[in-house]
């Protein structure tokens, strides 16, 4: 029984890993990845891109002189839009790493916006992922965010993960690897985004606000600062369309989340959300009557 002891203390020293469920429903599995082009073009920064040889893969960087990002060829009026994301170890803080849907280019001062953000961080710290969702210029002067903010059950600098969003007129569903973490309702007149959109990634020096409020900046001595993405996959309708195209569905029924992918989710706000700007009394709560 003694000799059990050292070995009992060892497992008791273990990080413990969090089993992750299945939701029973993988809509990554509809769709087959594209190469980069097909779907997607450089916006800005392109001495800042490299494509593999066969388009699959993109990689971007963020130094002194600049980010980069990249925009659809097409606008959407409901899509699903994914991409494997592999983050920078180490000291990342004030990056911003963005995979997201937006019509600010279209709408300047009064646009929508749907967004998966890496927030860049410290050594020893995780990082955070933060989905917002931005409706008829509610992030143009007079913020109006709708924040829901995560630290991942894995390390999302140790392998490439699957991050989507799916945006139809019932409902905006995050997933993290085919996980919804997160379900946005169209329950309110003018809180919901229903104008068309472009999908669009980024990244970028957000050091006033990214990291701790903007307690820690971007530090170039650590540059660059690298993001890469693979295997894009997008499924929806464009904005030129027929009327008989059909939204993605959210679940094997069509129509919101099954009860296992609502569990799933429950699961994943549970370990691993810090933040929901439903909760948060310092909110003028008559600025989100859908909470």
């Amino acid at each position: 029984m003694a000799s059990l002891v050292p070995f009992l203390l060892l497992l008791a020293l273990l990080p413990c890993t969090i089993a992750q469920p299945s939701p029973g429903y993988f809509p990554s599995r509809r769709f087959r990845p594209a190469a980069f082009g097909q779907f997607y073009s450089n916006l800005w920064g392109p001495q800042h891109q490299r494509l593999s040889q066969d388009q699959s893969a993109l990689t971007i960087w963020l130094d002194k002189s600049s980010g980069s990002g990249f925009k659809s060829l097409n606008s959407y009026r409901n899509g699903y839009f994914s991409a494997f994301v592999k983050l920078q170890a180490g000291y990342t803080a004030g990056v911003n790493t963005a995979f997201y849907l937006s019509n600010n280019q279209q709408y300047p001062g009064y646009h929508d916006e749907i967004d998966i953000e890496f927030l860049g961080t410290i050594p020893g710290e995780p990082y955070t992922l933060q989905t917002n969702v931005y409706v008829r210029g509610s992030g143009d002067g007079k913020l109006i965010g709708r924040e829901m903010r995560f630290h991942l059950w894995f390390d999302p600098t140790t392998d490439y993960h699957h991050y989507a969003l799916l945006w139809n007129p019932d409902e905006i569903i995050f997933y993290v690897d085919d996980i919804p973490i997160r379900r946005y309702e169209n329950k309110v007149d003018g809180t919901f985004p229903n104008r068309e959109m472009w999908m669009y990634g980024s990244i970028w020096d957000a050091s006033d606000w990214a990291t701790d409020n903007g307690k820690y900046r971007a530090d170039y001595q650590y540059q660059p600062f690298i993001a890469r993405f693979k295997n894009f996959e997008v499924g929806g309708c464009t904005t030129d369309s027929s009327t008989d195209c059909r939204p993605v569905p959210a679940s094997p029924t069509g129509s919101t989340l099954s009860d296992q992918q609502y569990q799933a989710m429950l699961w994943a706000q549970k370990n691993s959300m810090t933040y929901y700007y439903c909760q948060d009394s310092s909110k003028d709560r008559s600025l989100y009557p859908e909470c």
